[in-house]
Parts: structure tokens; C-alpha cells; sequence
């Protein structure tokens, strides 16, 4: 009877079998994959996040430079607003400055650009395109 429970077929992984308990189990099927080394995952979304946001910086900061707007770009007319909100500094500005549409329409495309290329890396390191 020990010779018969040494080894058993298992029904459903194909060529694998049970062995005795002191030896190592060796199983295979056609529904696993092969072996992935294991990564820490927490390094790998880091590493994306500081390529995908530092390209996402410098895509929109080059674009957004280009004189677009009567001869001006729009970082330009975004820094010289703050430069001309600073110079009375205590008050804040007010609401008809043209500080606020620059401030809007700069970081607006900041974040889109960023949000875009986020995806276009994560999807390009996970394969998706």
C-alpha cells in the first residue's frame, strides 16, 4: 500500500503527479504560465511616474512657449502676471486681473499634458500599444 500512495496521478495537470511527501512536488499544467520573477512594485510605479512627469513637464513648458498670443507665449503672460500680482503683494488679485485666465489655461494644460502622458507611458511599459 505504501508503494501505491508514493506517487499519484492528479487528474486535470496532465503528466504531474504527488510524490511522497519528503520529495518535492513538481506540477505543470497548461493553464499556468511560465515563472515571473517577482518585482517590488512600489519601485517600478515610481520610476514611471518620475519619467512620465518630468517628459510631461517639458512637453507642455515647450509648446506653451511658443509666441502664440499677439507675439506672447502663453508662460510668458502666465510668469508676467504673477510678477505683476506680486508687486502688490498683500492684496491678492482680483477677479477681473487677467492673472486668473492664464492661471487657468496654463495649469489646464499642464495637467492634461501630464494626465496624456502618464497614460502613453504606462501603456507603452504594460503593452498595450
Amino acid at each position: 500500500m505504501a508503494a501505491t500512495m508514493a506517487t499519484t496521478h492528479v487528474a486535470g495537470l496532465g503528466t504531474s503527479t504527488l510524490s511522497s511527501p519528503n520529495k518535492r512536488l513538481n506540477l505543470s499544467s497548461g493553464f499556468l504560465k511560465s515563472p515571473v520573477i517577482a518585482r517590488n512594485p512600489l519601485r517600478v510605479a515610481q520610476a514611471s511616474e518620475e519619467n512620465s512627469h518630468g517628459f510631461g513637464l517639458i512637453g507642455w513648458l515647450a509648446p506653451s512657449s511658443i509666441p502664440a498670443i499677439n507675439g506672447n507665449s502663453l508662460t510668458g503672460l502666465f510668469f508676467s502676471s504673477i510678477g505683476t500680482e506680486l508687486a502688490h503683494f498683500p492684496t491678492g488679485p482680483a477677479l477681473t486681473s487677467p492673472f486668473w485666465l492664464w492661471l487657468v489655461c496654463w495649469h489646464l494644460g499642464l495637467f492634461l499634458t501630464l494626465t496624456f502622458g502618464q497614460i502613453g507611458f504606462k501603456g507603452r511599459t504594460e503593452d498595450y500599444f
